[in-house]
């Protein structure tokens, strides 16, 4: 089975050996970048990089979640998915809270620290999307990785640019601007997780209301 939809528009549902390999590796690179950015972000005093890390953490989970909803049925895997949408969504208040607060706390943040770290951490992002690339289109729990992975190269890019602008400008907004963009991104792509799920969910209680619906004809 491949990740892309199959003839009777049934999606790849991550029933998959190497889906599960590709998972586990992903899982090591986004834990260990987590390390990393979070001593980083301490040292850099960078709420760019935080958010990073943060996200670094997030996906760690996401990622292990989707490995025990694999196999699953409809119902769990949409549910696992909703779960990680809603996370994903108090993650994204989060870092938007914690920017809004460091907007009134004067300090510049160190732009070579941020831009070596963001540099490291787009590869990690790159090589993770790449292997998740054929993945893409599954069912909500598959396709909230991808969203993950996708949100991280976006967001370790923005923040090479925040560290070359701090660089400029000597100034801490660039930073805190990355951070507010990182949140909202965050809420955005909480948002079209939970929506596949409820989807799912919806079409799981159809099937269950009117199970010869699920059946193929003679």
């Amino acid at each position: 089975m491949t990740g892309c939809e199959c003839g009777n528009n049934l999606k790849f549902d991550g029933i998959s050996r190497s889906y599960k390999i590709v998972l586990w590796v992903i899982i090591a690179i986004n834990a260990f970048m987590f390390l990393v950015e979070s001593g980083a972000s301490i040292t850099a005093q960078s709420m760019a990089l935080q958010a990073d890390a943060l996200d670094f953490l997030g996906d760690s989970l996401t990622y292990s979640l989707t490995l025990l909803a694999i196999g699953h049925t409809l119902h769990w895997r949409a549910s696992a998915a909703l779960f990680k949408g809603l996370t994903l969504s108090v993650m994204g208040l989060w870092v938007l809270g914690s920017t809004i607060y460091r907007v009134f706390i004067l300090g510049v943040p160190n732009e070579f620290i941020m831009g070596a770290i963001a540099l490291l951490a787009f590869a990690a992002n790159v090589i993770s999307a790449l292997l998740l690339l054929k993945y893409r289109n599954g069912d909500s729990n598959v396709r909230s990785v991808w969203l993950c992975s996708r949100n991280d190269a976006i967001g370790n890019l923005a923040v090479m640019v925040a560290a070359g602008i701090v660089y400029m400008t000597q100034t801490q907004w660039p930073d805190l601007v990355v951070a507010f963009l990182m949140a909202f991104l965050f809420l955005h792509s909480a948002t079209l997780i939970i929506r596949q799920a409820l989807s799912e969910l919806r079409i799981e209680q159809g099937d269950a209301h009117d199970p010869g619906t699920s059946k193929p004809e003679p």
